[in-house]
C-alpha cells in the first residue's frame, strides 16, 4: 500500500512524495497495459515508415494500436461496469491493430519481423484483456 514519505511529511501538500514499496510483481491490468504499450510503440515505428496509397491504414493502426494502451489505462482508473467498457474497447482495437498490421504486411509496406513483435504483443495483451473482462485472471 503506498504510503506517504516521514521525511517530507508536514512540508505542504506539494512537497509529499508516495513510495510503492510493496508493489513485488505486476497486477493483470499492468502487464495488460505494459503488452499494450509495447505493441503501440512497435506498431506506430512502423506505421510512420508507411507512404503513398497504404498511408490512411497506417495512421488508422497509429490511432487503433495507441487506443488500446490508452483505454486499459483508463479502464484502470474505473471501477464496475465502467472499467470493463474500457478494456472491452481495448480488445477491439487490439483486433483492429492486428487487421491493420496484416493489411500492412500482406503489401509488403512494413518490416515483417517488426510486424510479428507487434503482433505477438497484441495476442498477449488480448488474451490478458480478454481475463480482465470474463474475469478469468
Amino acid at each position: 500500500m503506498p504510503r506517504l514519505d516521514s521525511t517530507v511529511c508536514g512540508m505542504g501538500m506539494n512537497t509529499t512524495e508516495v513510495t510503492m514499496e510493496h508493489i513485488t510483481t505486476p497486477s493483470p491490468k499492468l502487464a495488460a497495459h505494459a503488452a499494450a504499450q509495447r505493441a503501440a510503440e512497435v506498431a506506430i515505428e512502423l506505421a510512420t515508415t508507411v507512404r503513398g496509397t497504404l498511408k490512411p491504414v497506417a495512421d488508422q493502426l497509429i490511432r487503433a494500436a495507441s487506443s488500446v494502451a490508452l483505454n486499459l489505462a483508463e479502464g484502470a482508473g474505473h471501477i464496475g461496469g465502467s472499467r470493463k467498457h474500457h478494456w472491452r474497447i481495448a480488445y477491439g482495437s487490439a483486433l483492429e491493430s492486428s487487421s491493420a498490421l496484416g493489411l500492412l504486411q500482406a503489401a509488403g509496406t512494413i518490416n515483417h519481423q517488426r510486424a510479428s513483435e507487434a503482433e505477438a504483443l497484441l495476442d498477449r495483451c488480448r488474451a490478458m484483456t480478454w481475463r480482465l473482462i470474463h474475469g478469468g485472471g
